[in-house]
Order: structure tokens, then sequence, then C-alpha cells
């Protein structure tokens, strides 16, 4: 019965043999940098909810591509970091306030939602993250072709189903897109490796990925919430 006197190395679950110690220091900042964009979302999102502040989700919308499209032609370097984190706290910002009028329509069908889909998507994206930091490097990177003819399916999709006007189709969308978003968790954590590998250090770039994974996941989760929900009341 030796198995039970056995000390379990814990420490050695967060070893990645695979993985140098530079990329190392390179995945924390990017994970403490997706840290602050949940926390800014966060607060975006609770302030649009609270105050309508926010109400033209367009523009707001707009204003979150705007800040996207500004980080992006900031290059990285230690003199543009500070003003490269800014950008990224109000594209984050923006990013949570368009979840408004989502959160609004949860809390009016029930207010559970919210933290539930939250505690899922938490969940969904831990698990894929950890397989991908756990696996072979470039083991998921595969998956970029099918993961792009999956986005490409999905507006297809959406453009039929804006004649067609099919509960059933826009369904099977949401699903399609909760799969395609966990494919993308694996295929962004193993591709910002490899980057790091090659000597692309541009953290704030690689946090947006991650975070607008974790978004689009939260609001897929949102939704079929949403619609389960209703159909319940409808069948009481």
């Amino acid at each position: 019965m030796d198995v039970f006197n056995r000390n379990i190395d814990f420490n050695a679950l967060f070893k990645f043999s695979h993985i140098s110690a530079s990329t190392q220091q390179h995945l924390k900042r990017v994970y403490a940098s997706f840290a602050l964009c949940m926390f800014v979302a966060a607060t975006g999102a609770y302030i649009n909810v609270v105050t309508h502040l926010l109400r033209f989700s367009l523009l707001s919308g707009l204003g979150s591509l705007g800040l996207l499209i500004w980080l992006m032609a900031t290059p990285h370097s230690r003199e543009t970091e500070q003003k490269r984190l800014g950008i990224l706290a109000g594209f984050a910002f923006l990013t949570g306030a368009n979840l408004g009028p989502l959160l609004e329509m949860c809390i009016t069908i029930n207010p559970s939602i919210i933290p539930t889909a939250f505690l899922g998507t938490a969940v969904i994206f831990s698990c894929f993250s950890l397989s991908a930091l756990y696996a072979r490097r470039r083991s998921f990177l595969y998956l970029g072709g099918f993961l792009l003819s999956g986005l490409s399916l999905m507006l297809l999709f959406s453009l039929i189903n804006v004649f067609v006007g099919s509960t059933w189709l826009f369904t099977a969308n949401l699903y399609l897109g909760l799969m395609v978003m966990c494919g993308f968790v694996l295929f962004d954590t193993q591709l910002i490796i490899e980057k790091a590998e090659s000597g692309d250090k541009d953290y704030i770039w690689h946090c947006v990925d991650l975070f607008l994974d974790f978004i689009n996941i939260f609001r897929e989760l949102m939704i079929l919430l949403g619609m389960n929900e209703k159909k319940k009341k409808k069948e009481k």
C-alpha cells in the first residue's frame, strides 16, 4: 500500500519543460494582461447595465474597433508599452459595455444566467488553455484551417437565416460557434507559444486573441442559456 505514502509534487503540475523560460515569462505577461482586460470589461458591462450611459451599441462597437485598429497599428516597444496598455484597457471597457443589452436581456429572463454562463466560460477556457499548454508543441496548430472554415460556415448560415428566419438554424449556428471558439482557445494558445519562441514578445496583442475567445464563448453561452430558459417558461 505504498501508493498512499507517496509524496505528490504539485509544483510539477505547473512545469512546462517543452516551453522555454523566456516564453513562460511571456505567457505570464499575457495572462496578467488578460486578467486586467477581464476586470476592465466587467466594469464596462456593469456601468452600462446600471447607468445606461452607452446605450448606442453601434457607436461603442465602432469605438472598440477603432481602438483595436489603433492598437494593431502601434508598434510594440518599451516606449509604447504604457500607451498600448491604455488602448487595450479602453478596448476591453467598450467590449464589456457592448455586452450590456445582452446582459439586460438575461437579467430580464433569469439573473442566474449570467453567473452560470461566466462560470461555464471560465471552466471551458481554463480546460482548453491547459490542454494547449500541456500538449506537445504545434499539436493543435493544424486546427487553423478547420476553424477558418467553421467561421465561414457560420457567416453563411447567418446570411441564409436573414432570409429564412429559422430558429433551428440560429440555434445550430450558436452551437457551431461555441465549438469553433473552443477550438480557437487551443489554436491561439499554441500559436502564442510558437510566436514567442520565434521572438515575437508582443504580449499585449497576444492577450487580445485570448480575450476575444473568452468573450465570444461567454456571449454564446448566455444566448443559449437564455433561449433554454425561455423555452422552459413557455412549457410551464
